[in-house]
């Protein structure tokens, strides 16, 4: 494992915290319980089970008039158990009043920016996850989550 420490040695970077599937959505719902503005989350699944639970998150920060922006795969891209969960989900989205924007060919970025100053980023599906090993990580930077809006360009 030596040569393990060589590549894990380096020094902190500030404002930079790491989660896994455990930790994730406890400390993401609290920075979106936090938010003033907006959030973006970009990401390619969203299933039925995880939406319910982030459903009144959502519909908090929309009465607090917060602008909720949701990027995710096209429906039609998936397969039959996505397609109909995505796409009831977009529709109950949509009524709400969240904004999305639908994307084709082999998308599959996972993101969240709040408030264009804390960026999440990394292998966990924000809006699906289940059963599986992930990291995230939380950095907090304004430069970097205007620089992420800026990279993605579906932010108006």
């Amino acid at each position: 494992m030596n040569w393990f420490k060589r590549f894990v040695s380096f020094p902190e970077i500030a404002d930079s915290i790491l989660h896994d599937e455990h930790t994730f959505y406890q400390a993401f719902v609290r920075d979106l319980r936090n938010c003033k503005k907006e959030v973006i989350i970009e990401c390619p699944f969203i299933t039925s089970s995880r939406m319910e639970k982030l459903l009144p998150i959502f519909e908090e920060l929309l009465r607090r008039k917060v602008r909720v922006h949701l990027i995710t795969r096209d429906p039609s891209e998936h397969d039959e158990f996505f397609r109909d969960q995505a796409t009831n989900k977009i529709l109950d989205c949509y009524e709400l009043g969240i904004k999305f924007t639908l994307l084709k060919g082999n998308f599959h970025r996972k993101l969240a920016i709040i408030d264009r100053t804390v960026t999440w980023e990394g292998s966990l599906n924000i809006l699906s996850q289940c059963n599986s090993r992930e990291i995230m990580r939380r950095i907090e930077s304004k430069a970097l989550s205007i620089q992420l809006c800026k990279f993605i360009r579906n932010i108006d």
